[in-house]
């Protein structure tokens, strides 16, 4: 399936202030389900766009929404800073509501799905907008007391890397119990993989220590998450 190019588009958050997004469109837009993809530290970079992209290509509307406000790094000193000076708690209830309900103008069922520090944000959105129907989170998981799992009513899909550095397999079944005890319908994936394994520039020369791109659990990955929206967001 083809997608058309992706561009960006303003959005407006609860409180009136605006920001922009990226928004990628299939080659069938109308009552095509969307997704709201948010970035790893880098910033909304050509990689996240490619994410974006990738869904187009699959038959979703998908949005990045630039949390960052239009910075971009690749030092990793720089993204550890830019990501220290994100209010996580407006960043949920407000950057990622606003591309949430650009979206829910065109469509009824919008899934959250995040990276790393996306993955994190993510969990948070979840607790906090009503509007979505499902999340999926790629390794990144915020303190556990900011979880808000009672009030998270649809199901949530995990890919999780058991060598991860950054963020241990240990809080990922801690993680795992707390969402089974306030009653949300989670599946969880473990794979033998490092931090950022789906992320196709996390290798070779000039990466983070700790991160390593690895193909085949990448795709297993993202089979089952296109399974995994398929069923909870086409009609």
């Amino acid at each position: 399936m083809n997608a058309k190019s992706g561009s960006m588009v303003g959005l407006q958050r609860p409180d009136g202030q605006r920001l922009e997004g990226y928004l990628a469109l299939p080659e069938r837009p109308d009552g095509a389900p969307a997704v709201v993809v948010i970035q790893e530290w880098w910033g909304l970079n050509g990689q996240i766009r490619g994410v974006a992209n990738r869904l187009a290509q699959s038959g979703y509307l998908a949005l990045v929404p630039d949390l960052y406000r239009g910075k971009v790094t690749v030092e990793e000193e720089e993204a550890h800073h830019l990501m220290e000076g994100l209010n996580f708690g407006d960043a949920a209830s407000q950057d990622i509501a606003a591309a949430v309900a650009y979206l829910k103008q065109r469509i009824t069922k919008v899934a959250v799905l995040g990276f790393c520090m996306g993955g994190a944000l993510a969990l948070l959105a979840l607790g906090q907008n009503a509007d979505l129907s499902a999340g999926v989170v790629w390794y990144g998981l915020p303190p556990l007391e900011y979880i808000q799992a009672s009030r998270i009513k649809v199901p949530v899909l995990g890919h999780w890397g058991t060598q991860d550095a950054f963020f241990s397999i240990k809080s990922v079944d801690a993680l795992e119990t707390k969402l089974a005890e306030s009653g949300v319908h989670a599946q969880f994936h473990r794979y033998l993989a490092h931090h950022a394994f789906a992320n196709e520039t996390a290798i070779g020369h000039g990466r983070i220590a700790g991160t390593q791109y690895d193909p085949q659990w990448a795709q297993l990955a993202w089979d089952r998450t296109f399974t995994f929206l398929g069923r909870t967001l086409w009609a």
